[in-house]
């Protein structure tokens, strides 16, 4: 589940040999690890790795590159512009990284998001708990089966809690997990997709897939048993490495760490290397039906 790759530049040119590993790897369903690339705070951006940073109430400091708006932070003034600029650095080095690994052109690069709040200690309603296994899924956002590229680094400093380790857990291939699930998924209430996004909870409408996906993500989060006796492997990501992971691939939870980086990519699954392995195309293969 896990493939490491011994890259240390942000920029390449990359091996091709390395380049194929990466793309393999990765559509495959595992979390590629660079156990030797760090993002560098700069000595002047060290004081944004306190938890106060965050105002309390998300679980993360965002940031729209389109637009430069940072959310979900108590810093105000010249000091939210710094950190804005620290967060910017992060998603415009991991998206020239991906340009140069992997064969995707035509990435939408999507919100980055910091997150230096303690992932242990919070409290959540079981369905917003990322401490417990799911793929992702965008309750509000449909995605129509374009993919959900995560790419982290974790920037804690010495003498964070558990020697600053990112810890997560990662479960079974989708496939299975798909196959347990979709006979127990409830279809939704006709119209429903369609209301949500005439009264703009929704950016449009959903697809049969994005109900798919939010009802496997909801049943696997509240599933007990699942959660308790599924195959899932331990990882922990230390301080100065990155990794990267389709999400709405791979089931994952969160267990603890703090003073994470996180860039989020969306594409179209006909940019893959092998399209058949998009979850939308192995749920059409299990339902027998078309879901866009």
């Amino acid at each position: 589940m896990i493939e490491e790759l011994p890259i240390t530049s942000w920029t390449g040119p990359f091996d091709e040999g390395v380049r194929q590993r990466a793309v393999t790897a990765l559509e495959s369903g595992a979390v590629l690890f660079f156990p030797q690339l760090p993002f560098q705070v700069r000595d002047e951006e060290r004081e944004f790795l306190d938890t106060r940073v965050s105002d309390g109430r998300a679980k993360n400091i965002s940031l729209d590159p389109s637009t430069g708006r940072l959310q979900a932070t108590a810093l105000t003034g010249e000091k939210a512009q710094r950190l804005a600029a620290m967060i910017e650095r992060f998603g415009a080095g991991a998206a020239g990284l991906i340009s140069a690994l992997l064969p995707y052109r035509n990435i939408e690069r999507a919100r980055t998001s910091y997150r230096p709040v303690q992932v242990k200690g919070r409290s959540y309603s079981k369905i917003s708990d990322d401490r417990l296994l799911h793929v992702d899924a965008f309750p509000t956002r449909p995605m129509h089966g374009r993919r959900i590229l995560r790419f982290f680094a974790n920037v804690a400093p010495p003498g964070s809690p558990d020697a600053g380790l990112r810890r997560w857990q990662v479960g079974e291939p989708f496939e299975d997990f798909a196959g347990k699930f979709l006979p127990r998924v409830s279809p939704h209430m006709p119209g429903k997709s369609w209301l949500l996004g005439k009264l703009g909870v929704t950016r449009g409408t959903r697809s049969l897939y994005d109900e798919l996906m939010l009802s496997l993500h909801d049943a696997a989060k509240l599933d007990e048993d699942f959660q308790k006796t599924s195959p899932q492997e331990a990882v922990s990501f230390p301080p100065g490495s990155c990794w990267m992971v389709f999400t709405d691939q791979v089931l994952h939870a969160a267990l603890g760490g703090e003073f994470a980086l996180e860039q989020t990519f969306h594409l179209d699954i006909d940019q893959m290397a092998e399209p058949a392995r998009a979850p939308l195309k192995v749920l059409e293969r299990l339902s027998g039906r078309e879901l866009v």
